[in-house]
This record gives structure tokens, sequence and C-alpha cells, in this order.
């Protein structure tokens, strides 16, 4: 019989990024909050083995790769070598750094951290499975559920550590591949693949859709595709993985056209599968409070609650699977569980890719714009008119605006380039307050900057860009 401890106001199940914030925000309202967290640290995914070290690495290779190259152009003369024991242990100590700030931050705000797997087993009652095996059971008024996602297997193709990697054994590995093949065209494949490739690796990116980058515009995708190739990724789209071979030297995959048609085989040292993520809902004890996931792992909610005293945020519920979206949805369940009015607009939830030009968006694309049948109009500038984009060599790319035709409201904001996930809020601001493309177009930028673009781009929808 497992012990029962003292009730909370609040427990969360999950550490990640919206479990953590949840926390954090939850001490902060005066609720008696706990986080049941499994692993060893706080951050979940996204702070140990996702979000973060990935973009440690990104800095870097792009670093190594620029001393390789660029530096030379602009007169800076280098030889770079690669350490890359001393890039792995750099990622590590940032790692470090930021799950010991959530660790502050939950004693600053008076979060209990309880370290175990946590488990639903009844209303209010959450049972902690320890480190020892040992078993308790706290009592509490609402849970939520934070508990993330996984990599999705593919199946016909096992992992095995050092030759059929996900996303984490990716950010571990201890050398450069000779041939790292990407199955997968996401944020995950492409930004990893960019990282090996920025290193000394061949990558080649195998993917069953025709366009890189699932819900990017249209007029995106093949640009940015281009620009990848061009920087030496080979991709082999509308193609599937049917089965892999791992070999001494290697792994050799089968492939397919996905229409059908004849198989052929293709050879790397390392392959990282990287086709997407799925809910970690298995083993959470659903049931034992009246609530069901679907097939894929999602459970549905109305307005984050799921049953009286049950809240899910995060991936585990739809939506865009991004640690920022999680945040929200982690602030917004707290506050309403607070008596508080919480509320996420999804429409205004940005994405990003962390390659190098970098692609984010927010809002509608031209594809959903028609096929809701709306009027729109478009403004479009590119980076290689833009005085800052020049001088700094990072001509690539361009923005896109797209607002109604009648009232001008901005619908999206498309932007491919250097910074573009950092350009992209402004236009999160302006159309969470129902902007128009004039009240951007007709707002004063700092120049020489990159985010003039966003500008010139939003004076285009009337046709009067004017910077060269």
């Amino acid at each position: 019989m497992a012990d029962t401890a003292p009730a909370y106001d609040v427990i969360i199940i999950g550490g990640g990024p919206g479990g953590y914030n949840a926390a954090i925000r939850a001490g902060q309202l005066g609720l008696k909050v706990a986080c049941v967290e499994m692993r060893e640290t706080l951050g979940g995914t996204c702070l140990n083995v996702g979000c973060m070290p990935s973009k440690a690495l990104l800095h870097a290779s792009e670093l190594f790769e620029m001393a390789g190259g660029e530096f030379a152009k602009i007169g800076i003369e280098a030889t770079p070598t690669l350490n890359l024991d001393q890039m792995q242990s750099a990622k590590a100590d940032s790692v470090d750094q930021l799950t010991k700030g959530i660790e502050f931050l939950f004693k600053k705000n008076k979060v209990d951290w309880i370290k175990g797997r946590g488990r639903i087993v009844g209303p209010g009652q959450v049972e902690v499975t320890g480190a020892d095996g040992g078993q308790t059971t706290y009592a509490t008024k609402d849970i939520v559920i934070a508990t993330g996602s996984e990599p999705t297997p593919l199946p016909g193709v096992a992992f095995e550590a050092g030759k059929v990697i996900d996303s984490t054994g990716a950010l571990s590995l201890d050398k450069v591949p000779e041939h790292l093949i990407v199955v997968g065209a996401g944020v995950i494949g492409l930004e990893l693949g960019s990282v090996w490739r920025r290193l000394g690796a061949k990558v080649t990116v195998v993917e069953f859709l025709d366009a890189v980058g699932a819900g990017m515009d249209a007029e995106v995708a093949p640009a940015f595709q281009r620009a990848l190739a061009k920087q030496g990724m080979t991709f082999k789209m509308g193609t599937k993985v049917t089965g892999s071979k791992v070999e001494a030297d290697g792994v050799e995959l089968t492939i397919e056209p996905a229409a059908g048609g004849a198989s052929e085989t293709i050879r790397g040292d390392v392959v990282l599968v990287a086709i997407g993520r799925r809910p970690y809902t298995e083993g959470l004890g659903l049931e034992t409070v009246g609530v069901e996931a679907d097939k894929r792992g999602f459970i549905a909610n109305q307005h984050l609650k799921v049953a009286d005293g049950v809240w899910v945020i995060g991936d585990v519920t739809h939506g865009p699977m991004l640690a920022h979206k999680a945040e929200e949805d982690a602030v917004a369940a707290i506050e309403l569980i607070a008596g508080l009015p919480g509320h996420v607009d999804y429409a205004l939830v940005p994405s990003v890719i962390y390659t190098s030009p970098e692609v984010a968006w927010v809002g509608k694309t031209e594809a959903q714009l028609k096929e809701a049948g709306v009027d729109y109009k478009k403004g479009k500038f590119p980076f290689a008119a833009n005085s800052r984009a020049k001088i700094n060599h990072e001509t690539e790319g361009f923005v896109k605006v797209l607002a109604h035709a009648v009232t001008d409201r901005v619908l999206g904001v498309h932007i491919f380039g250097p910074q573009a996930g950092e350009m992209i809020h402004e236009a999160c601001v302006l159309m969470a307050f129902g902007g128009a493309s004039e009240d951007m177009a007709r707002i004063c930028h700092a120049h020489p900057t990159r985010s003039e673009a966003v500008r010139q781009a939003a004076m285009g929808v009337e046709g009067w860009t004017m910077q060269a």
C-alpha cells in the first residue's frame, strides 16, 4: 500500500517548458504546487536534449563554417580546426546552467520538485515511483499533464546506438559522420542535418512529402530547399524508407518513390530518423479519471481542461508541438485554475527553423487563404535589396506579408532569411492587436537593419516599396 502525502493545490506531471512554467506561475499566484519529473534535471526534452543543445551546436557549427570560408572574404585570415569534444562540452555546460536556473526558480517560487515517474491513480491522486522503486501517492485539487513527447519511430527501421539514431543521439555523436542520412525534412531533420554538414559530413535528406518544412508557405519551401542544396545537402523528395540493414561499417536503407515504383538502396554510416514526435501519454493512468487519448496519443481538451481537476498542456494535446506553445498553455491553464481568464491564441504561435538562413512564419499561408476563399493582398521584399543584409553578405531570402484585401488586416507573415526567428515577433505583436499592413509600413524602423525588410514587404502590399 502506497503512502499518502500532504495535499497540494496543483501537481504537474512533467518538468519541461510546459511543466516548469506551469509550476512557476502557480507559485507566483500563491498556490501550493509540486512538479513531478523523472529526469535527473529539470527542463524536459527542450532544455536537455532538444531546443537548447541543438541551438548550441547550430551556433558553434555556423561559426566554424564561417571561419573556414566567410571570414577570408571580409579580411579575416583563419584556418579553423574542429575540436568536437570541446564543442560538445560547451554545449553540456550551457545545458547545465539552464537546468540549474530552473531549479533556482523553483526554490524562489516555493515549488516542490518530486523526483520520479508520475501516474494518475484516481481523481486528485498522483502516484510517484522513485528511482529506488518506492511509491508515494500525493493528493491534490488539480492535476496538470505536461509529459511532452518523444521521437516517432519509423516502421522497419530499428534504432541502434551510433548507427540508427533519433534527435537525442544526433546531439551527442562523438565524431563527424562521413555520410549522414536524415529521414525527414522537418524542423529537427534540417537543423541537425545542417549542424553535421557544416562540420564536414555529407548529408542526404530523404522526405516522404514533396516539400520541406511541413506547414511552410509554398513559396518559401522551394526557395529554402534550394538554399540548403546550394550549401551541400542532397534531397530525395517524395521518397519513402521501407527498411534498413545495419552493418559493421554503416547502414543500408531501402527506399522507393512515395507514389510507388522501383526500390533502391542508399548507404550511410549514420541514419537520423526525424519524422516527427508523438505524445508521451502511455501509462499515465488516464483511465482512472475518465480520460482517453486518441489513436495518435493526443488528449483533446476544452480550454485545456479534460476532466474535473485534470488539465493538459503542451505536446500531449492538440496544436503546434513547440516549446513556446507549451509555455503559453502552461500559464493559461494555471491562471484558469486560479480563477483568472487564461487564454492562448493558437493562430499567433510562430514557427521557426534555425538553419542558416532561418525560416520563420506566423498566421496563414497563401494556400490556406486560397482554400478558405479569403481575398488577400501580398507584399514581398528580398533581402538582396536590404542594406544591412548586403553589407553582412547574407542576402538569401525574402519577407512576405499577406493582408486582407478589404480591411488590410495582416493575416500571415513569412520570413526566409537572416535572423528570421528574431524578426517574426514584430509580426506577432502587430497581428495580436489586429494591425494592418499599413500600420507596419508606417512604423519607423532603424536603418540599416534587417528588420527593414519586414517593413518594406508591408509597404509592398500597396506597392510602394522603396529601399534598395
